[in-house]
């Protein structure tokens, strides 16, 4: 029997079909797994009984309209970064949303890693009864957040300017004891001392480092007293 090419029409038909089952199924969709490490994010869905029912790629700006049009379901992110805010807006749509920290879906990457299977990874991971997650924090909760990382920021660069003068003044001889109390007897002295003992080009990069300092003292005490207030 001689195989006959389907037509124009008969092709849009079963296309038609092919969609339409596909919605079907994906409105049986129940938890899904997102990979939202790039600007194209990575779907997969899963219904009550665990059957695939969603795989799919959507642009970063087609994605809440996306999950929009999908009924009230559990949408698993892995805790890294946007998550916070992915996770915010994807709540404002009526889904559940739990954050996972990505040491923990790591072991259920069962295949060469890429999208596809750290968005399946992702939403085994978020089945899983004894998961541990991370909870959704606000627009607030965010802000305390950026300004304690700034805080430990600036605290980490203090530390470096001073490791980074001590270590430049050694190598002339001048040593001062450690710690920010003693920084200030340091500067006195490297300002004051003849150039026989600190060439003036040490001197003054020595300064402008004392000057970063001070900025970075500065910034610590402001932030420090806007996480108290």
């Amino acid at each position: 029997m001689e195989w006959t090419p389907l037509t124009a029409s008969q092709c849009a038909k079963v296309a038609a079909l092919k969609r339409a089952k596909e919605e079907t199924s994906t409105m049986n969709v129940t938890t899904i797994g997102i990979d939202i490490a790039k600007n194209v994010f990575q779907f997969h869905g899963v219904d009550e009984n665990g059957a695939v029912v969603l795989r799919r790629k959507v642009r970063r700006s087609g994605v809440l309209d996306f999950l929009a049009s999908l009924p009230a379901c559990l949408v698993a992110i892995e805790a890294c970064a946007s998550a916070h805010h992915w996770g915010r807006e994807i709540e404002r749509l009526g889904h559940t949303v739990r954050l996972i920290p990505p040491q923990y879906v790591k072991p259920f990457v069962k295949r060469q890693k890429n999208d596809a299977t750290d968005a399946e990874a992702i939403a085994e991971a978020a089945s899983r009864p004894t998961m541990r997650f991370v909870a959704v924090k606000s627009a607030e909760q965010q802000g305390q957040s950026t300004l304690l990382k700034t805080r430990n920021l600036f605290l980490e660069q203090r530390t470096q300017m001073m490791n980074a003068l001590r270590g430049h003044l050694a190598e002339f001889g001048i040593v001062a004891a450690k710690g920010p109390a003693n920084l200030k007897k340091l500067e006195d002295y490297v300002v004051s001392c003849p150039e026989s003992e600190l060439p003036v080009s040490a001197r003054n990069i020595c300064i402008r480092l004392f000057d970063h300092v001070r900025l970075l003292d500065w910034q610590v005490e402001e932030l420090t007293a806007r996480i108290e207030a």
